[in-house]
């Protein structure tokens, strides 16, 4: 069977077609994403509004784009599956509206997807696929969750952050030493020159940082994100909070700020956190294999450490490629498929909603 996905709870529009085998393995056949990172670059972050308006420019010429790319036609397809939430209400409003359009002019079924259980989807688009049960961590500018997933399509929340996500920590961050938005990516960069010098290594930085002056540096300690409560629950507001007020005093006292050194740090605590909570994540669930999965799953610091931690720990960690972290209509399509399969099919009612159900 054939099914179509489509995605706009942000900034990207995404629209994928897929394919599962008779074994249930599922192919991309086609994977169109008209991005709007060079508009929202000129205000330093998204604009709901503008992004809005651009998914309705963008998505009919996506959707032909997807369906030649896949040498389909529409009458082929056997579903179409839509993020409904979470995510810009205004901009899953154009997904959702074109994708209901779509399953109505030609008679298809139409399944709601979640975006939060679309990124964990992007995991069975890789060699090889997790099979539930596993945990998952899902990172991204909205999220810091971990989840026990307990099927395809039932996820049970185990721990969140209760204020910023990662993604958000970082990005603040980034902007206000001077990177572009979105500045996840460069922040990455700028770390990894910062452990390469304070540690003098080209490989094994990261867990050498540690040892180095820098790290011992009374300027560079930052709350933990991860809470010492017994949960598995999450803060970032304090050390982006910790990090705003380190930047202001060197600016006012006239220090000039090693910026490297400084994203080093910064990326170092935020990933050692994370680290924390998915090794009591996994102590907790001690057969389970870990599925990393959003848009900073990307970050190379956070996969590196969780690759160690995972070996560490004898467990099997997945991660989809670098490609389909961000927001995509594959990942969409791949959890609509498993949807389809348990009859969790929309109707003409179906709407779209700021809030997340994946718990």
């Amino acid at each position: 069977m054939k099914i179509i996905g489509f995605e706009s709870s942000c900034d990207e529009t995404a629209v994928s077609v897929l394919e599962a085998d008779e074994k249930g393995k599922l192919h991309i056949l086609s994977n169109a994403i008209a991005s709007q990172v060079d508009t929202h670059r000129l205000y330093g972050g998204v604009v709901p509004e503008i992004a809005g308006r651009a998914h309705i420019e963008a998505i009919s010429a996506l959707t032909r784009e997807a369906l030649t790319s896949a040498s389909t036609k529409p009458e082929e397809l056997s579903a179409v599956a839509v993020t409904t939430h979470p995510g810009l209400i205004g901009a899953l409003l154009v997904g959702v509206s074109f994708a209901k359009a779509f399953a109505v002019r030609y008679g298809l079924p139409l399944v709601s997807v979640d975006h939060i259980k679309g990124h964990v989807a992007a995991a069975y688009l890789t060699e090889a696929p997790p099979t539930p049960p596993f945990v998952a961590l899902v990172v991204s500018g909205g999220h810091t969750s971990l989840f026990a997933v307990e099927d395809y399509t039932r996820f049970r929340l185990v721990g969140k952050t209760r204020d910023d996500a990662i993604g958000e920590a970082f990005d603040k961050i980034g902007r206000i030493v001077g990177l572009p938005y979105p500045a996840g990516a460069g922040f990455d960069t700028l770390a990894r020159q910062g452990f390469i010098r304070a540690t003098g290594k080209e490989e094994g930085f990261y867990a050498a940082f540690k040892q180095t002056e820098v790290y011992k540096n009374p300027y560079y300690k930052f709350p933990s994100a991860a809470l010492a409560d017994g949960s598995l629950d999450f803060s970032f507001s304090g050390m982006k909070t910790a990090a705003i007020n380190l930047l202001h005093r060197f600016e006012q006292s006239g220090t000039p700020l090693e910026n490297d050194y400084f994203a080093a740090a910064y990326t170092y605590a935020a990933v050692e956190s994370v680290a924390k909570k998915v090794e009591a994540l996994l102590k907790e669930y001690p057969t389970a294999s870990l599925t990393v999965a959003g848009g900073v799953a990307a970050n190379s610091h956070l996969r590196a450490r969780l690759s160690s931690l995972c070996e560490k720990m004898g467990r099997t960690l997945c991660m989809p490629p670098i490609s389909l972290c961000g927001d995509n209509g594959a990942m969409i399509a791949a959890q609509g498929y498993y949807e389809y399969l348990d009859g969790h099919i929309a109707t003409s009612a179906q709407n779209a909603s700021a809030e997340d159900d994946a718990q």
